[in-house]
């Protein structure tokens, strides 16, 4: 018997001037008559983790009952069609709170599960994030060991932004040491290009994008040289993959166009989109697609800031995000909050849309991840770090509620993600065991 089939490397790049493309996992990158689960298709595993800030109205939040058959309430209905996808964990608690305050316990403990060294000073200290540990492990297999990214930039703030805490504690949860936190993208435009390519200076490529070009038009000879060997499945999953990317690039020069195009100059730089939704939706079309390359398997994002003043009126809630968290019970400010928490967790439902209707292997994206998203509070208007929300998507035993025993550390969550992707540790933070996902 023969076997003959075209045989690809996993990392396969398609490279023109200024542009290097991964491409996903094709079959001619399996080898012929070899078993699946020694094969790239038998999946690797990748890890996200989204945050979000001033906590939830836990009481549209958190189901009434636990295991399965649990009603999702208002808002978690976005999320009613990944219920078997997904584990909902209620209970566990942020670390403490140490000072005044209480917004930069938040997302510096988010992926640390330490309390955060209370100065306005240089002399920050919280953890190392559960994110930078799997990175550390992970990145010599990707071209990115990580990547962080958020909506808002507050890293010019200097000094303290909240009493007592320095706003480098607000400005990421990402840190690769306790004393080291890490920059996070908000500018679409920076991630393409660091994604697949960009020469020349900042100028020079504005010049390059004003033309219309895409950058894909660069290895459009080299794309049709390996499209004639492959199989028909492939050719198809190829032109779709840079379809894909074609799109983002599309949108990305749409929102250019518009920002510099206003009467009145934009307040944010070229590349980041005014409405928020666009925002977050093109920086879940970017992780999707670094995925899909392979690019890296470990990712942050951080839709919103701590303290940040950002209204929705797209949806209604025409005060501020953080003003809307402090409603004092205030019926009228309790519904518009509900409506922000419910706006939030559509767009990260519609993350997984992506993740699922992306073929990986011998599943998709999403078969093959982990995803956590919650806040690093609960109930804003206290500033409580007690029972945070969590939600864990993807590769977990779906369709449960599970709530932890009282004080009970959020530190557990992350160690089991951490050894789900394979980190030999068996304490992170404050953690003392596990949760069964």
């Amino acid at each position: 018997m023969f076997i003959e089939k075209m045989a690809l490397p996993r990392r396969t790049f398609l490279r023109g001037l200024g542009v290097t493309l991964a491409l996903p996992l094709l079959d001619a990158m399996v080898p012929a008559a070899t078993v699946l689960a020694a094969t790239p298709a038998a999946g690797v595993k990748r890890t996200a983790f989204i945050y979000l800030p001033h906590g939830f109205i836990m009481d549209n939040w958190t189901p009434d009952s636990v295991g399965t058959g649990y009603e999702m309430k208002r808002i978690m209905k976005p999320l009613e069609k990944w219920r078997d996808r997904m584990v909902v964990v209620s209970g566990m608690d942020g670390a403490p709170n140490g000072g005044q305050g209480g917004h930069a316990t938040g997302p510096a403990s988010y992926l640390t599960d330490v309390s955060p060294k209370q100065t306005e000073g240089n002399d920050i200290f919280a953890g190392t994030s559960v994110d930078q540990m799997l990175a550390k492990k992970l990145g010599q297999e990707t071209a990115f060991p990580s990547l962080e990214v958020a909506t808002e930039d507050f890293t010019n703030f200097v000094g303290a932004c909240e009493i007592g805490y320095s706003c480098a504690y607000l400005n990421t949860i990402s840190w690769s040491s306790p004393t080291t936190p890490l920059p996070m993208e908000i500018n679409p435009r920076v991630m393409f290009e660091r994604m697949f390519g960009g020469t020349g200076t900042a100028d020079e490529r504005r010049v390059e994008r004003d033309t219309d070009k895409s950058i894909l038009d660069a290895i459009t000879s080299e794309s049709k040289r390996l499209q004639i060997g492959l199989g028909a499945k492939d050719r198809a999953r190829l032109g779709e993959y840079m379809d894909n990317i074609r799109e983002i690039e599309r949108r990305i020069q749409k929102v250019e166009a518009q920002n510099t195009s206003a009467i009145k100059a934009p307040t944010a730089p070229i590349g980041i989109p005014e409405d928020f939704g666009e925002h977050c939706s093109l920086i879940f079309d970017l992780l999707t697609v670094a995925y899909q390359a392979d690019l890296t398997r470990v990712t942050s994002f951080m839709m919103a800031r701590d303290l940040h003043s950002r209204a929705y009126p797209e949806i209604g809630a025409d005060e501020g995000h953080h003003s809307l968290s402090h409603h004092g019970n205030n019926p009228t400010k309790v519904a518009k909050f509900v409506s922000v928490n419910t706006y939030h967790v559509g767009l990260f439902s519609t993350f997984l849309d992506r993740l699922q209707n992306t073929q990986d292997g011998d599943g998709t994206l999403l078969d093959h991840s982990r995803i956590v998203f919650g806040s690093g509070m609960s109930t804003g208007n206290v500033h409580s770090h007690i029972a945070l929300p969590f939600v864990v998507a993807g590769a977990v035993n779906g369709g449960r509620h599970l709530m932890q025993p009282r004080e009970t550390p959020h530190g557990n969550l992350l160690l089991t993600v951490a050894q789900w992707q394979g980190l030999e540790i068996d304490k992170f933070g404050l953690s003392n065991g596990t949760v069964d996902l």
